[in-house]
């Protein structure tokens, strides 16, 4: 499993994927939600505000509880569980960012 989750960490995987599909703004016209996955649970959460609102990118300010294990002084999300990743929702579906790039991929073939 890969090191956690943090504000920084989502920083590097969107700089990864920049131009892949795997990022928000390139695959939501198509549909794709941003969402978490627990892979030891298999708990798939939506990214959302710490408001509960349905947030437009990966926030991990909507995680439940029982998976973050630091906040900073202001109350948002520092860390998560190793065992969370980030990924989007299609159709009830879970990708990671790896396969929403490839589906993005295919659908532009």
């Amino acid at each position: 499993m890969s090191a956690a989750l943090s504000p920084l960490a989502l920083h590097r995987e969107n700089r990864e994927f920049h131009s892949t599909g795997g990022r928000s703004e390139e695959n939501r016209p198509l549909g794709f939600r941003p969402a978490f996955k627990d892979v030891a649970s298999g708990a798939v959460y939506d990214s959302r505000f710490a408001d509960g609102r349905p947030a437009p990118f990966h926030l991990l300010d909507g995680l439940p509880e029982e998976v973050i294990l630091q906040r900073d002084p202001g109350g948002r999300v520092g860390r998560v569980k190793d065992s969370i990743v980030s990924g989007f929702v299609l159709e009830g579906r879970f990708y990671t960012r790896e396969e929403a790039a490839g589906e993005v991929a295919a659908l532009a073939v």
